[in-house]
């Protein structure tokens, strides 16, 4: 007799956990054990880096281990008699929020690795070594450390197909049904995670292009856009090259750096979008032209093109 499609996807994803639960060991209780176990000789890494880079991968490692697993076993063995798996996964969910900081630091921990084999042999020889043996399957620390990353996706696909395929009348449709809503705004919450960590990322550059300015370094700005701009000087009737950029509170206007030492652009002035008035300027002679009058001052600005402009003005 051919096996219920549903049970198929809960076997597949009980197999899925226990081959994941095995790569979680493999990080927590090998390499970031052993590398541990070095740097406390004081001789490859210090601590900290260690630390910086595995995250909170035990508790990671410990709540599949010690509670996913062992409850996904019992049903499965128990499937005959009580076909369910969704009160599960319903209480898995809420853990999995742990996975937003270990996706956020991600990045950071792969550029550890790398900066600190270059910097540390010893390190990267005991990488080296561990990576050899046959649990590793060939593959490097980085790639085994990207499962993590990859499995509350994988959770969501699964359950998505597990609750296609329940017959209608299943007992498990309604549990199954919410497992799959929570499992979702856990996804999202760690994409949100990780979009969070790009834009602080992007504005730190932002910043160390403006040369941080300590009034102007705040984490909560946003920036909205930035560019090349011309600035009209209606007393001479000429043009000179100018940069802005437009944050959610404030537009910097500044000028390109000749000699670019640290900063790129100096802040000429700071405007406050607050109360800020911003219009074209039908002018003959210079075209795309438009106004943007704040409480410090107002500016006569000249786009490269009408779509630049009216992009400035959006």
């Amino acid at each position: 007799q051919q096996e219920p499609e549903e049970k198929k996807i809960a076997l597949e994803l009980l197999e899925t956990e226990q081959a994941y639960v095995s790569r979680l060991h493999l990080l927590d209780q090998v390499f970031y054990t052993e590398l541990m176990k070095e740097a406390k000789t004081g001789k490859t890494v210090p601590e900290e880096v260690v630390k910086m880079i595995f995250s909170n991968i035990s508790s990671i490692y410990q709540f599949h281990a010690e509670f996913f697993l062992p409850e996904l076993q019992k049903r499965m063995e128990d499937w005959n008699r009580n076909p369910r798996i969704g009160d599960v996964i319903q209480k898995l969910a809420p853990f999995l929020k742990m996975y937003g900081e270990y996706v956020k630091n991600f990045d950071k921990a792969v550029e550890l690795i790398t900066a600190w084999s270059e910097k540390s042999p010893p390190f990267q020889e005991l990488i080296a070594d561990i990576q050899k043996r046959k649990v590793c399957a060939n593959l490097t620390l980085q790639h085994h450390m990207l499962e993590p990353v990859q499995r509350i996706p994988r959770y969501e696909l699964l359950l998505k197909d597990y609750v296609r395929k329940l017959p209608p009348q299943s007992p498990d449709r309604g549990d199954a049904e919410k497992a799959l809503e929570m499992i979702f705004m856990v996804a999202k919450h760690s994409n949100a995670a990780i979009a969070e960590m790009e834009r602080l990322q992007n504005l730190w550059v932002v910043y160390q292009r403006l040369g941080l300015e300590d009034d102007i370094v705040d984490p909560s700005n946003e920036l909205i856009k930035e560019g090349p701009i011309q600035k009209i000087s209606t007393r001479n009737n000429s043009t000179s090259e100018k940069y802005l950029f437009l944050f959610n509170n404030m537009l910097l206007y500044c000028v390109p750096k000749v000699i670019q030492v640290g900063a790129e652009f100096q802040v000429h002035l700071r405007m406050d979008v607050e109360g800020m008035k911003v219009r074209e300027l039908k002018d003959t002679e210079f075209p795309h032209t438009f106004l943007v009058s704040g409480k410090q001052r107002t500016l006569e600005l000249q786009a490269r093109s009408a779509e630049e402009m009216n992009d400035w003005i959006k």
